[in-house]
């Protein structure tokens, strides 16, 4: 499966390719789900980028790094991504609507199921927390340690992190063998750390129920803040429910 994901999580559903309609060819099969090569130049030259950015941002400990993430108080953009240790293969679907062409055809948030990593989800369940990082710092990938400890402090809180492009076999590896319990998304084209603005690595949204952000953290952070933070998600008023 290429291109974003706009099916339902069901193996008994298979998806039917589109049908070109009146007067309008068929796209060929290098183009289809893709956008083609230029899509997939910009694509690539954009995520090696990122990735880079993401790498110096953790040598030098996210200063002077521009970041952003999304604002406080807004509400996190709606995602699908493949969990990590899934059979599920395709990019991120950022789609809001129907037919939105790259983001994906199906509305992000109606894309389900036990191999996905939905953001409506998360938003729908309560509190979250998501990390974003890359397997390219150690110090990045230890912080994930640190949620694994943070997300057994904090039962009323949702965990989960997001893998931002890299090799998915040496991914699942990973997170078998660091014994993360909080499901770990698949960002193969970068798409989604994009829309979350990751500019550093780790990076963390902290957001109350219905995905409203309360707060981005930029590069590590000790167990003890990170659970205080988490913990603050489930009280009322600022960053409670």
């Amino acid at each position: 499966m290429s291109g974003p994901l706009d099916f339902a999580d069901d193996p008994e559903e298979p998806r039917e390719p589109p049908r070109p309609g009146p007067g309008r060819p068929a796209a060929p099969p290098w183009r289809q789900g893709m956008g083609g090569v230029r899509y997939l130049w910009v694509v690539g030259v954009g995520a090696l980028v990122l990735v880079a950015v993401l790498v110096i941002s953790t040598l030098t400990g996210g200063t002077g790094r521009g970041a952003r993430g999304v604002p406080d108080g807004a509400v996190v953009p709606p995602f699908a991504v493949p969990l990590v240790l899934s059979d599920l293969d395709g990019d991120a679907n950022l789609a809001r609507a129907a037919g939105q062409g790259q983001a994906g055809n199906r509305p992000a948030c109606s894309v389900r199921g036990p191999r996905v990593l939905n953001g409506c989800a998360l938003g729908e369940r309560g509190p979250f927390v998501l990390a974003f990082f890359a397997t390219r710092g150690k110090g990045c990938v230890d912080e994930l340690d640190t949620v694994e400890r943070a997300r057994r402090a904090a039962p009323g809180v949702t965990f989960a992190a997001v893998a931002i492009r890299g090799d998915r076999n040496d991914l699942r590896r990973l997170v078998r063998a660091r014994g993360w319990g909080f499901p770990v998304g698949y960002d193969r084209d970068g798409a989604l750390a994009n829309a979350f603005g990751v500019q550093v690595c780790p990076q963390m949204t902290f957001a109350r129920r219905g995905g409203r952000v309360v707060e981005t953290t930029f590069g590590r952070l000790g167990a003890a803040e990170l659970t205080a933070k988490a913990q603050r998600l489930t009280r009322p008023g600022r960053g409670g429910p």
